[in-house]
């Protein structure tokens, strides 16, 4: 019902910076919250940030909060990921996602909401 179109990863150097973006189509954008997700070799899904629909209440896990920022310009169907201060620990895959449009911040805030996902793209953070 949504498609999820990522961009902005890379090779980076540790302590530099990357902004990922996801443009998504297919449906009105400020019905959907949205979020991403990353995946290290080896382990699995990291639930990293959230944004509620009309971007007025974000979420962030411990591990990139400070770092990291989540916004959106729902004008541009676009959601945004700013990585600062990366580490050699967040490389990984990265993924925008969307919700299904009806659940509430409380749900929207956890992995098991979101059903639409980006293609997925690699960030490798060098020493």
């Amino acid at each position: 019902q949504v498609q999820l179109v990522e961009s902005g990863g890379g090779l980076v150097q540790a302590g530099g910076s990357l902004r990922h973006s996801c443009a998504a189509s297919g449906r009105t954008f400020s019905s959907y919250a949205t979020g991403w997700v990353r995946q290290a070799p080896g382990k699995g899904c990291e639930f990293l940030a959230a944004i509620s629909k009309s971007g007025a209440n974000t979420y962030y896990a411990d591990s990139v909060k400070g770092r990291f920022t989540i916004s959106r310009d729902n004008a541009k169907n676009t959601v945004y990921l700013q990585m600062n201060s990366l580490k050699p620990d967040d490389t990984a895959v990265y993924y925008c996602a969307a919700d299904a449009g009806g659940t509430t911040w409380s749900v929207a805030r956890t992995l098991v909401a979101y059903h639409y996902w980006g293609q997925g793209t690699q960030v490798t953070v060098s020493s």
